[in-house]
C-alpha cells in the first residue's frame, strides 16, 4: 500500500482543523499559541507534500520561510505571554481583552 498525496492533504486538513478549534474554543494563551503552531505545521506538511508530488523544490523553500516566521512568532509571542503573566498573574484570554483601546 502506497501513501498518496490525498492522504497527506487529509492529515494536513485534520491538523489544521484541530488547530482552528483550539484557537476558537480555548481560553489559555499557551494552548492558543500551541494551536497556532499546529496550524503552521499543517501548512508546512501541505507544502512539502505538494512539493514532493510535483517534484519542485519551491514548496520546501516556502517551508523554510514559514519556519522562520514561526520562530519569530515564538520569540515575540512568548515574550508577550511572560509580560502578561508578570503583570496580570494569569494566562486567561479575558485578561488580554482588557488591553484593547
Amino acid at each position: 500500500m502506497q501513501i498518496e498525496l490525498s492522504h497527506y492533504l487529509l492529515l494536513s486538513a485534520t491538523l489544521f482543523a484541530i488547530g482552528v478549534m483550539g484557537v476558537l474554543t480555548r481560553k489559555n494563551l499557551i494552548v492558543i499559541f500551541m494551536s497556532v503552531e499546529l496550524m503552521l505545521n499543517a501548512v508546512n506538511l501541505t507544502f512539502v507534500a505538494i512539493a514532493r508530488y510535483t517534484l519542485d523544490l519551491a514548496g520546501q523553500v516556502m517551508v523554510f520561510f514559514v519556519l522562520c516566521v514561526a520562530a519569530a512568532e515564538v520569540a515575540v509571542g512568548l515574550a508577550i505571554i511572560i509580560a502578561l503573566w508578570r503583570h496580570r498573574g494569569t494566562m486567561n484570554i479575558d485578561s488580554v481583552r482588557l488591553l484593547k483601546w
